[in-house]
């Protein structure tokens, strides 16, 4: 398992975050304070308060590898 925070302050930066994280297999999880949504659910990520970093959980380290180098516009 690998976490990261990320910033989605546009809608621009989440359409582009739900296009590279969605054809991926595995669970990738975003979350704020207490609330965790599925990562890959564009009105899941929009239900987030999106003025703060937020907690990407990527569950499958082979994933993660792959995945890691698409989201440095992201990554805080």
């Amino acid at each position: 398992m690998k976490t990261l925070n990320v910033l989605l302050d546009t809608v621009d930066k989440v359409k582009g975050f739900v296009n590279t994280v969605a054809p991926l297999e595995g669970d990738i999880d975003l979350g704020s304070d207490r609330y965790v949504v599925d990562a890959k659910s564009i009105m899941g990520i929009f239900s987030l308060d999106l003025a703060n970093p937020l907690k990407l959980t990527i569950h499958d380290p082979a994933t993660a590898e792959r995945l890691e180098p698409l989201l440095k516009a992201y990554v805080v």
